[in-house]
């Protein structure tokens, strides 16, 4: 089981910066497919960064070039740095691993960190 603690979120004014955080429980970081999603109110929970164990990352059109997704193996831990925030970027920020085995998908979730963007 792995166990994962966000932190970092509040509120920050538009064109603002944070950096999230998500450390890990566990031995296995290092070979997870890390990820950070969000959700906004009335709105589907959608992911805004990704990165694999290797380091190769993914960002949707809507993030991209504002937010950067890293990790510190050594650490057990994840980073979302976000610059350029625009009050569309408010919702819970939760932090998601993800691991196959034998074809099955084993996913862990944090309790989420609520971002504000507002004036």
């Amino acid at each position: 089981q792995v166990h994962l603690v966000e932190s970092g979120g509040g509120l920050v004014q538009p064109g603002g910066s944070l950096r999230l955080s998500c450390a890990a429980s566990g031995n296995i970081f290092s070979g997870l497919v890390m990820n950070w999603y969000r959700q906004a109110p009335g709105k589907q929970r959608e992911l805004v960064a990704r990165i694999l164990s290797g380091g190769t990352t993914y960002y949707p059109d809507s993030v991209k070039g504002r937010f950067t997704i890293s990790r510190d193996n050594a650490k057990n831990t994840v980073f979302l740095q976000m610059n350029s925030l625009k009050p569309e970027d408010t919702a819970v920020y939760y932090c998601n691993g993800q691991r196959n085995i034998n074809g099955i998908l084993y996913e862990y979730w944090g309790q989420g960190t609520q971002v504000t963007v507002s004036s």
